[in-house]
């Protein structure tokens, strides 16, 4: 059997090494020395100055949502996991659809205008398969009309847009770290910010909003993680640049050896690197991508329809209002 994601290992013995440190220390959670070590290896590795190491992706969202203390509407892309509009929700939020670019698959800049109401407060993007946005136009729209920008980067660990790195764009950007990412600690996410103030005000919030030995300053939430997932997100760090290597590799190989198939690939950004996340084809109809998918069944091979069904047309919770979509 392949299966459409298979999560990186490294060996066992490497993972025991660190867990007979965390038995040594009898440290298990509330940011140890591992955790805290982790998001310095972070920083350093992804050359940013500002950078929480969170529960998962998913937490990273909701409290990107909450400290930036947005209300009423926040403009987002249907074309992304359910995260990013139950986070939404979740936070009291409306989600505003607005579609995506026919190439690039990620939310269309010049679609967003039409969206922005008086009850607007932000846009929440998604790199859809590590591919940015134009963060550059959002961020212009963004500017002009007053709004903050959260960037969900849950696929986009490593990439950079013209030199720098995708998450130091927006005023918070998120990751995830979960098991079937390209980069992961089993479960775990990463909140990002330029500001040092509304990061200062984030750590207290992962943390119950406690801001000293008997002190609180926020509303919070458990948004910490143990030292058992740190282990392995350290551990990974080996590997990592080996990992991006060679995905990239089999990818070239796909294209090379399917170069005469009838379909499409996302169009990249200009600007930007590839972090070999994922490999995708965008079929010319949904017939085709339905005898294809049921071929590579019956041989075990799994594929999967990445994103789907949309999100303004598959959320229980969402009113007729909210799945419009601005096209």
């Amino acid at each position: 059997m392949i299966p459409v994601t298979r999560p990186f290992l490294p060996p066992i013995e490497e993972y025991r090494d660190y867990i007979q440190s965390i038995w040594t220390r009898n440290w298990l959670t509330n940011m140890g020395p591992l955790a805290s070590k982790l998001e310095m290896d972070l920083k350093e590795y992804l050359n940013l100055n500002h950078l929480l190491y969170v529960t998962n992706g998913t937490v990273a969202l909701q409290l990107a949502i909450k400290a930036l203390e947005l209300k009423g509407e926040i403009i987002t892309t249907p074309f992304s996991f359910v995260a990013t509009t139950s986070s939404i929700v979740w936070e009291n939020c409306s989600p505003k659809f607005v579609d995506i670019d026919p190439f690039s698959l990620n939310i269309d800049p010049k679609k967003i205008e039409a969206a922005i109401g008086p009850n607007t407060s932000a846009i929440l993007a998604t790199h859809v398969y590590g591919n940015p946005c134009d963060v550059e136009a959002i961020d212009a729209i963004a500017k002009k009309h007053n709004l903050k920008v959260i960037y969900d980067g849950a696929h986009a660990f490593g990439v950079q847009v013209n030199g720098r790195s995708i998450f130091e764009y927006g005023d918070i950007s998120t990751c995830s770290l979960h098991a079937t990412k390209l980069y992961h600690s089993v479960e775990g996410g990463l909140i990002i910010t330029k500001d040092p103030e509304l990061l200062k005000k984030i750590a207290h919030m992962r943390n119950f909003g406690i801001s000293g030995y008997s002190s609180f300053s926020e509303l919070g939430i458990n948004g910490k993680n143990s030292e058992f997932h740190a282990a392995m997100g350290l551990i990974n760090f080996k590997w990592i640049d080996k990992i991006i290597k060679r995905r990239l590799e089999i990818i070239e190989r796909y294209h090379q050896n399917l170069r005469n198939f009838k379909a499409k690939v996302p169009l990249w950004h200009k600007n930007s690197n590839q972090n070999g996340a994922y490999l995708v084809y965008i079929l010319e109809s949904e017939d085709l991508l339905l005898k294809i998918k049921s071929s590579l069944d019956t041989f075990e091979i799994f594929t999967r329809r990445y994103f789907y069904p949309s999100l303004s047309s598959s959320l229980p919770y969402l009113d007729p209002v909210e799945m419009e979509v601005y096209r």
